[in-house]
């Protein structure tokens, strides 16, 4: 799976200008369609070699993704009983070895990630600032996702 088939997740192709000094990428402009919600808070998670963080959901609250260092590999389910796409699961890249982009997860998307390879750094923007009450967590092994996050990818 590599584009999100889940209703509201979006993607945002960053356009990246190279030159012998190095790049320039520009990641948001507030009036960017795909933050016409607004963000709060920009903040940044470094995380070691083979960690996962699963699953985490929010009542209201957008979270953008990205990932400048590293790479993660980063799967949604859709958990809206109301939503089109109720029950489907998505997965992506995200990071410096894949296409420079920027990942909206609507509120009530189950979302996680495990990095693969050394060391990746997150940058994610959030539409309100943090709130305890905002974070919710299912069991990263829940059976009714059935997502296995250390599964190695498939032979070919």
């Amino acid at each position: 799976m590599s584009e999100p088939e889940i209703e509201g997740v979006e993607i945002k192709a960053l356009v990246t200008h190279s030159d012998e000094r190095g790049f320039f990428r520009e990641i948001a402009r507030n009036n960017d369609g795909i933050v016409a919600e607004g963000w709060a808070q920009v903040s940044h998670s470094l995380m070691h070699a083979g960690v996962a963080k699963a699953w985490h959901v929010h009542k209201t609250q957008i979270d953008w993704w990205y990932v400048p260092a590293g790479d993660l590999k980063v799967a949604m389910y859709d958990l809206r009983e109301d939503s089109p796409s109720s029950g489907k699961l998505s997965e992506l890249f995200l990071g410096e070895h894949y296409a420079a982009q920027l990942l909206k997860i609507p509120a009530g998307v189950a979302h996680g990630c495990r990095v693969l390879g050394g060391t990746a750094h997150l940058i994610y923007l959030t539409s309100g600032t943090y709130d305890i009450d905002e974070e919710g967590r299912v069991a990263h092994d829940d059976p009714s996702i059935g997502y296995d996050w250390t599964a190695l990818p498939p032979i070919k």
